[in-house]
């Protein structure tokens, strides 16, 4: 892969500003909740998380029947 052009470019000035670095930081400091979640707060952030996956496997589909 070569470092030409504009997206050469861009990479190699995200990459001189430790931009991945903070993303990596943040992602650490934020990995473990510092708050207590009773069984319901989780039984729900865990219908959420399915339903977005139906969500997005829905439009999938729709783009896939409309593209062919």
């Amino acid at each position: 892969m070569t470092t030409d052009g504009i997206l050469g470019g861009l990479m190699a000035s995200i990459g001189n500003t430790g931009f991945f670095r903070q993303v990596r930081e943040i992602n650490r400091r934020y990995a473990k909740p510092k708050i207590k979640m009773t069984p319901m707060v989780r039984a729900a952030l865990l219908f959420l998380q399915i339903y977005l996956l139906f969500l997005v496997l829905l439009l999938g589909y729709k783009f896939y029947t409309l593209v062919r």
